[in-house]
Protein backbone atom coordinates (compact mmCIF):
# COMPACT_ATOMS: atom_id res chain seq x y z
CA UNK A 1 0.00 0.00 0.00
CA UNK A 2 0.89 3.66 -0.82
CA UNK A 3 4.53 2.16 -2.04
CA UNK A 4 5.34 5.30 -4.23
CA UNK A 5 4.73 7.27 -0.84
CA UNK A 6 7.09 4.88 0.84
CA UNK A 7 9.65 5.24 -0.92
CA UNK A 8 9.87 9.18 -0.87
CA UNK A 9 11.80 9.63 1.66
CA UNK A 10 14.42 6.84 0.96
CA UNK A 11 14.68 8.75 -2.84
CA UNK A 12 15.90 12.14 -0.69
CA UNK A 13 18.88 10.68 -0.10
CA UNK A 14 19.89 9.58 -3.36
CA UNK A 15 20.26 12.60 -5.21
CA UNK A 16 20.30 11.12 -8.73
CA UNK A 17 16.43 10.95 -8.10
CA UNK A 18 16.11 14.63 -8.06
CA UNK A 19 18.85 15.98 -10.68
CA UNK A 20 18.66 12.95 -12.81
CA UNK A 21 15.64 10.66 -12.73
CA UNK A 22 12.71 12.99 -11.81
CA UNK A 23 13.54 15.86 -14.15
CA UNK A 24 10.97 17.27 -17.02
CA UNK A 25 8.42 15.89 -17.79
CA UNK A 26 6.85 12.59 -16.57
CA UNK A 27 4.19 9.55 -16.55
CA UNK A 28 3.40 7.27 -13.80
CA UNK A 29 2.14 4.19 -15.05
CA UNK A 30 -0.57 2.20 -13.02
CA UNK A 31 -0.08 5.10 -10.01
CA UNK A 32 -3.51 4.53 -8.99
CA UNK A 33 -4.10 7.01 -5.90
CA UNK A 34 -0.71 7.79 -4.78
CA UNK A 35 0.70 9.17 -7.74
CA UNK A 36 4.05 10.24 -8.16
CA UNK A 37 3.62 14.10 -9.34
CA UNK A 38 1.81 14.91 -5.46
CA UNK A 39 6.06 14.60 -4.69
CA UNK A 40 6.55 17.20 -7.11
CA UNK A 41 7.56 19.56 -4.41
CA UNK A 42 10.57 16.86 -3.46
CA UNK A 43 11.71 17.10 -6.66
CA UNK A 44 11.94 20.27 -8.19
CA UNK A 45 13.05 19.61 -11.61
CA UNK A 46 10.14 17.47 -12.45
CA UNK A 47 8.04 20.05 -14.30
CA UNK A 48 4.81 17.43 -14.52
CA UNK A 49 3.84 14.09 -13.81
CA UNK A 50 0.79 12.57 -15.61
CA UNK A 51 -0.83 9.72 -13.86
CA UNK A 52 -1.41 7.00 -15.79
CA UNK A 53 -4.30 3.78 -14.77
CA UNK A 54 -7.34 1.88 -15.98
CA UNK A 55 -8.86 4.50 -17.41
CA UNK A 56 -6.45 5.47 -19.36
CA UNK A 57 -5.89 2.57 -21.69
CA UNK A 58 -3.46 -0.31 -21.67
CA UNK A 59 -0.35 0.17 -19.45
CA UNK A 60 0.62 -3.65 -21.46
CA UNK A 61 0.80 -1.17 -24.72
CA UNK A 62 0.57 2.13 -23.89
CA UNK A 63 -1.34 2.12 -27.52
CA UNK A 64 -2.52 6.11 -27.19
CA UNK A 65 1.02 7.21 -26.36
CA UNK A 66 3.89 8.58 -28.99
CA UNK A 67 6.91 7.49 -29.23
CA UNK A 68 9.72 9.92 -27.23
CA UNK A 69 6.36 11.65 -25.24
CA UNK A 70 8.08 12.12 -21.68
CA UNK A 71 11.55 12.46 -20.11
CA UNK A 72 10.89 9.58 -17.66
CA UNK A 73 8.57 7.26 -16.92
CA UNK A 74 7.80 5.85 -13.13
CA UNK A 75 5.87 2.27 -12.31
CA UNK A 76 5.47 1.18 -8.88
CA UNK A 77 4.18 -2.27 -8.15
CA UNK A 78 2.53 -2.25 -11.59
CA UNK A 79 5.08 -4.77 -14.13
CA UNK A 80 3.68 -7.81 -12.04
CA UNK A 81 0.55 -7.26 -13.34
CA UNK A 82 0.66 -7.61 -16.84
CA UNK A 83 0.14 -10.11 -19.06
CA UNK A 84 3.71 -9.69 -20.83
CA UNK A 85 6.56 -8.10 -18.21
CA UNK A 86 9.02 -7.95 -21.07
CA UNK A 87 6.19 -6.32 -23.85
CA UNK A 88 4.86 -4.06 -21.77
CA UNK A 89 8.92 -2.74 -20.61
CA UNK A 90 9.31 -2.72 -24.05
CA UNK A 91 6.28 0.19 -24.84
CA UNK A 92 7.16 1.92 -21.17
CA UNK A 93 10.79 2.31 -22.31
CA UNK A 94 9.08 3.67 -25.90
CA UNK A 95 7.43 6.23 -25.13
CA UNK A 96 10.41 8.00 -23.28
CA UNK A 97 12.93 10.29 -25.15
CA UNK A 98 16.56 9.08 -25.92
CA UNK A 99 18.19 10.36 -22.34
CA UNK A 100 15.49 10.21 -20.60
CA UNK A 101 14.74 7.41 -17.52
CA UNK A 102 12.42 4.45 -16.66
CA UNK A 103 12.27 4.02 -12.89
CA UNK A 104 10.47 0.64 -11.98
CA UNK A 105 9.56 -1.06 -8.19
CA UNK A 106 8.14 -4.17 -8.52
CA UNK A 107 8.04 -6.64 -5.54
CA UNK A 108 10.66 -9.22 -4.50
CA UNK A 109 9.46 -12.55 -4.60
CA UNK A 110 11.14 -13.70 -1.63
CA UNK A 111 10.20 -10.78 0.38
CA UNK A 112 6.36 -10.13 -1.10
CA UNK A 113 5.12 -13.54 -2.07
CA UNK A 114 7.92 -15.53 0.56
CA UNK A 115 7.99 -19.20 -1.34
CA UNK A 116 4.19 -18.76 -2.00
CA UNK A 117 2.19 -18.47 -5.52
CA UNK A 118 -0.21 -17.76 -6.48
CA UNK A 119 0.33 -15.07 -4.61
CA UNK A 120 -1.73 -14.92 -1.27
CA UNK A 121 -1.69 -11.35 -0.91
CA UNK A 122 -1.93 -9.95 -3.93
CA UNK A 123 -4.38 -12.39 -6.22
CA UNK A 124 -3.80 -10.12 -9.65
CA UNK A 125 0.07 -10.97 -9.16
CA UNK A 126 0.95 -12.93 -12.89
CA UNK A 127 4.47 -12.86 -12.12
CA UNK A 128 7.65 -12.82 -9.43
CA UNK A 129 10.45 -11.33 -9.70
CA UNK A 130 13.87 -11.64 -8.41
CA UNK A 131 17.32 -10.30 -9.48
CA UNK A 132 19.00 -13.44 -10.12
CA UNK A 133 18.84 -16.60 -8.92
CA UNK A 134 20.54 -20.11 -9.08
CA UNK A 135 16.20 -21.51 -9.37
CA UNK A 136 13.42 -19.88 -8.69
CA UNK A 137 10.41 -21.80 -6.77
CA UNK A 138 7.97 -20.61 -8.86
CA UNK A 139 7.82 -20.96 -13.00
CA UNK A 140 6.22 -18.10 -13.16
CA UNK A 141 9.91 -15.67 -11.94
CA UNK A 142 11.20 -12.66 -13.97
CA UNK A 143 14.95 -13.15 -13.75
CA UNK A 144 15.42 -9.11 -13.72
CA UNK A 145 19.11 -8.82 -14.41
CA UNK A 146 18.67 -11.60 -17.60
CA UNK A 147 15.03 -9.48 -18.69
CA UNK A 148 16.97 -6.42 -18.43
CA UNK A 149 19.69 -7.52 -20.94
CA UNK A 150 17.18 -8.00 -23.15
CA UNK A 151 16.98 -4.05 -23.67
CA UNK A 152 20.50 -3.39 -23.24
CA UNK A 153 20.70 -1.67 -26.96
CA UNK A 154 18.01 0.37 -26.22
CA UNK A 155 19.20 1.69 -22.49
CA UNK A 156 21.51 1.58 -19.76
CA UNK A 157 20.98 -0.33 -16.24
CA UNK A 158 22.10 2.79 -14.32
CA UNK A 159 20.70 0.73 -10.67
CA UNK A 160 19.23 -2.19 -9.53
CA UNK A 161 18.48 -2.81 -5.77
CA UNK A 162 16.62 -5.13 -3.28
CA UNK A 163 14.81 -3.05 -1.05
CA UNK A 164 15.30 -4.89 2.11
CA UNK A 165 16.26 -1.94 4.88
CA UNK A 166 12.79 -2.35 6.24
CA UNK A 167 12.39 -5.71 5.84
CA UNK A 168 12.09 -8.00 9.18
CA UNK A 169 13.50 -11.50 8.30
CA UNK A 170 12.65 -12.83 12.27
CA UNK A 171 8.92 -12.64 11.91
CA UNK A 172 6.77 -14.92 11.19
CA UNK A 173 5.29 -14.76 7.27
CA UNK A 174 2.68 -11.48 6.70
CA UNK A 175 2.46 -9.12 4.07
CA UNK A 176 4.81 -6.63 5.21
CA UNK A 177 3.67 -3.66 2.76
CA UNK A 178 0.80 -3.57 4.85
CA UNK A 179 3.26 -1.81 7.46
CA UNK A 180 3.96 2.19 6.97
CA UNK A 181 7.60 1.16 6.20
CA UNK A 182 7.84 -2.14 4.46
CA UNK A 183 8.32 -1.96 1.03
CA UNK A 184 9.67 -5.37 -0.07
CA UNK A 185 10.46 -4.82 -3.69
CA UNK A 186 13.11 -4.40 -6.26
CA UNK A 187 13.84 -0.98 -7.79
CA UNK A 188 15.85 -0.47 -11.05
CA UNK A 189 16.74 2.24 -13.81
CA UNK A 190 17.30 2.54 -17.23
CA UNK A 191 18.95 5.61 -19.08
CA UNK A 192 17.65 5.42 -22.74
CA UNK A 193 20.78 5.66 -24.83
CA UNK A 194 21.33 8.82 -26.96
CA UNK A 195 21.62 8.48 -30.38
CA UNK A 196 25.47 9.31 -30.61
CA UNK A 197 25.82 7.16 -27.43
CA UNK A 198 25.09 4.37 -28.98
CA UNK A 199 27.41 4.83 -31.97
CA UNK A 200 30.44 5.29 -29.33
CA UNK A 201 29.09 1.95 -27.62
CA UNK A 202 28.79 4.00 -24.43
CA UNK A 203 27.92 7.06 -22.65
CA UNK A 204 31.42 9.24 -21.70
CA UNK A 205 31.80 13.06 -20.14
CA UNK A 206 30.94 16.23 -22.18
CA UNK A 207 34.52 16.31 -22.96
CA UNK A 208 35.30 13.85 -24.58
Amino acid sequence: MHETSKAAMRRLYDSRFATRYFVGDGIDIGAGADELGQYGELFPLMRSCRGWDLKDGDAQLMESVADGTFDFAHSSHCLEHMRDPAEALYHWLRVVRPGGHLIITVPSEDLYEQGVFPSTFNSDHKWTFTTHKFKSWTDKSVNLLELLADFSDDAQVLKIEVLDATFRYQMPRFDQTLTPIGESAIEFVMRKWLPQERSQRGRFSAAN
